[in-house]
């Protein structure tokens, strides 16, 4: 694997994830950067009041989400020759209102590269990253949100 991007962690977790963790895993005296995203649970969606989620995930899903992890190593370079580095968890199982589902880090010596990266990051693992969210309303019906696709079967 090219070494411009380390991946730190790949992680699905179903105990809660911090940023403050992400953060502390990726530092280092090399990186003048670091961006972080957490997508958290909020009460609503499309007009309608969210009580709660559970996220559930393919048995193939920690496997996916380190190869999208991995796929990022060419997408950027940093300009002073350091790698990348990064660190992701998804959690899996019941969150409540305000938790984070998604954390993500990205260090590099400069912000543009970091940015780049962990927004890149982020939007594939929605797009690649079989993991379904199941949605609890204030009016008692449960919706079921698809957030990747199924791998192809293995040979």
């Amino acid at each position: 694997m090219d070494t411009n991007v380390e991946i730190v962690a790949a992680l699905l977790s179903a105990e809660p994830i911090s940023v403050d963790a992400a953060i502390a895993a990726v530092e280092s005296s090399t990186a003048g950067a670091v961006v972080t995203f957490s997508g958290v649970v909020r009460n609503h969606d499309g007009g309608a009041s969210v009580e709660r989620l559970a996220y559930s995930a393919h048995p193939l899903a920690k496997k996916v989400l380190a190869e999208v992890a991995a796929s990022l190593a060419n997408l950027v370079k940093d300009p002073d020759g350091h790698p990348v580095r990064v660190w992701v968890a998804h959690r899996v199982g019941p969150l409540e209102i305000g938790e984070p589902a998604l954390v993500a880090a990205v260090a590099s010596s400069h912000r543009a590269e970091a940015f780049e990266l962990c927004s890149e990051l982020v939007e594939r693992i929605k797009a690649q990253v079989p993991i379904w969210k199941e949605q609890f309303f204030s009016d008692g019906t449960v919706e079921w949100v698809g957030a990747g696709e199924l791998p192809e079967p293995q040979q």
